[in-house]
């Protein structure tokens, strides 16, 4: 996608040296666009961790990468190098709990590995497999776009030239992946084709991912947006204010219960209750394949309360922090919950568009029915 009228993906091999990975730092958008260099792996995993980086998409392109620097920083005994690449490989799993991305693209270049002969080998395999996911998750989310479209393209046909209204959480947009996004994707298709659409996103407490990255990349791309409140979306509802929901996914199950940003399940409860159809958009590899049971399977990343009870913001020219609760209020800060399948109209893959049910995902993934009995 476009920043500023000039090309980007949030995660590339520095082209004047590829020991290099640059990526966007998201935390300081959408006032600064801040282009950072990963050197290691160590470099890798605060940047997952630290939510520099964040997105299942992009999670999993900058682990895969990560691995990659840890191969360029490896002794080069093949015995000690496979050693290195391993406990790197342990670092970067453990930075993020909840999106399967992760821990898929590790599992990846581990998989890959397997074929070096030596230390010089597998760097060069590393950094194939690297940019094969990249490449892949880019592939994907283009796909996506094209299988929404056609959603978006339905409705606007009983619209009568009123723009389709979009209901999204949180940022499952480009900077959520390496480009295009998974619920943007369509979105972005159908405002290049001249379908005129409206984006209702939500603000998405604590981190403001809706109102600081979602909406930034909108008005990036030009297409018409409005940030409301977390808690507006039931209200807009109710008064026929939204066409339809589209958001992503940080882990998917083989039965379609689906984990993202919290509060998506608050949204997903809403739409059905108002007949409003709520979809989920991701590629194949945000479905972890060894889960049935969404609520009782899927790890809840638990970050700090602190995030609740201050709000970063910008002011003369710099961040600043100001608190907004009581001091000894305790708080929870609960990262995502689970929408079950129930209450999901379909979802939207790279290969095409599939009820949330084990006969829905394994008919566009048949190559993991053994995993699926």
């Amino acid at each position: 996608m476009k920043v500023a009228g000039e090309y980007y993906q949030t995660i590339w091999l520095d082209p004047q040296d590829e020991t290099v990975v640059k990526i966007i730092d998201q935390r300081f958008l959408p006032f600064k666009f801040t282009i950072e260099s990963l050197k290691t792996v160590y470099d890798a995993v605060q940047a997952i961790s630290e939510m520099k980086v964040r997105g299942a998409g992009l999670i999993g392109a900058t682990a895969g990468f990560g691995m990659y620097l840890a191969g360029l920083n490896a002794p080069d005994d093949w015995k000690s190098f496979r050693r290195s690449v391993l406990e790197s490989a342990d670092l970067l799993k453990n930075a993020r709990p909840t999106a399967v991305n992760l821990s898929w693209a590790v599992e990846r270049q581990l998989d890959a590995l397997k074929e070096a002969r030596d230390s010089n080998e597998a760097r060069l395999v590393l950094q194939k497999t690297a940019l094969d996911i990249a490449t892949e998750d880019k592939e994907a989310c283009k796909m996506i776009g094209e299988h929404g479209f056609k959603l978006i393209e339905e409705i606007s046909r009983g619209k009568e030239g009123a723009p389709v209204n979009i209901l999204t959480h949180c940022n499952a947009g480009w900077l959520a992946f390496v480009d295009y996004g998974t619920a943007t994707a369509p979105i972005y298709l159908a405002h290049e084709k001249g379908i005129r659409v409206h984006v209702w996103v939500d603000e998405t407490r604590p981190w403001n991912q809706g109102s600081r990255l979602t909406a930034w990349e909108l008005a990036q791309q030009g297409v018409p947006h409005t940030i409301i409140t977390d808690n507006a979306g039931g209200h807009l509802m109710q008064r026929e204010m939204v066409d339809m929901v589209i958001v992503g996914s940080d882990r998917t199950t083989c039965t379609g219960d689906v984990a993202n940003k919290v509060g998506t399940y608050l949204k997903a409860l809403a739409a059905k209750d108002n007949g409003v159809p709520f979809y989920v958009a991701l590629p194949g590899s945000t479905f972890d394949w060894n889960l049935r049971d969404g609520i009782n399977q899927i790890p809840i990343e638990e970050r700090s309360g602190k995030e609740v009870k201050q709000v970063t913001g910008w002011l003369d020219n710099r961040f600043v922090e100001v608190s907004v609760a009581h001091p000894d209020s305790p708080a929870i800060n609960y990262v995502f919950d689970v929408t079950p399948a129930r209450l999901v109209t379909a979802l939207i893959t790279d290969r095409g568009i599939c009820a949330p049910s084990l006969e829905g995902i394994s008919s566009l993934f048949p190559e993991y029915s053994g995993l699926l009995q």
